[in-house]
């Protein structure tokens, strides 16, 4: 079941969700919007390797705004940090942003029960689109779990902040070609 605004509302009370920075204008009838923090991520790397870290540089978004170029990876983050406990948060694109081409994540939408941390987001532009910094990029939606929800998520990006690349390449075993 998806939470809706007063159910958000009452797991902010009870701790279950937290929000920091926390703003009730951005709260929607059954989700809560987040936005872009004004930093980047832009691979430099040419070819990118599963099994190393690749290189990235840092581009600030100005007031003025800046253009995302079409097949290009942009990893940016939420201003937002948030915690989940009981719950399952899932990150979904805003509708008038989809409509401009914006995709907001490539397979990173769903959160783990526990998890903690900035939203990292995986932006791609169907064609040049300009976006501006701290501007409402996404929502979470909250859903409520069934079954035991004891075991939390411990992984590679818990308590992740700022524009974090993929880790992928931890994956591999140092002595070995195998995952």
């Amino acid at each position: 079941m998806i939470l809706t605004k007063d159910g958000i509302l009452q797991a902010i009370e009870t701790g279950d969700i937290q929000i920091k920075p926390f703003n009730i204008e951005q709260v929607n009838p059954n989700s809560y919007d987040v936005t872009i923090a004004p930093k980047l991520a832009v691979y430099t790397d040419l070819i990118l390797d599963c099994k190393k870290k690749n290189s990235s540089i840092e581009i600030v978004i100005p007031d003025s705004g800046y253009i995302l170029q079409p097949g290009r990876v942009y990893i940016g983050h939420t201003n937002e940090y948030t915690e989940t406990r009981n719950l399952v948060p899932t990150l979904f694109g805003k509708s008038s942003l989809g409509r401009l081409g914006l995709h907001i994540h490539i397979t990173a939408g769903l959160g783990d029960v526990g998890f903690c941390g900035q939203w990292v987001l995986e932006l791609v532009a169907t064609q040049p689109l300009k976006i501006y910094p701290n501007m409402k990029i996404a929502q979470l939606v909250y859903n409520e779990v069934s079954g035991n929800a004891d075991t939390k998520y411990n992984g590679k990006y818990i308590n992740q902040t700022g524009n974090h690349t993929s880790d992928y390449h931890k994956n591999f075993n140092a002595d070995s070609n195998e995952p």
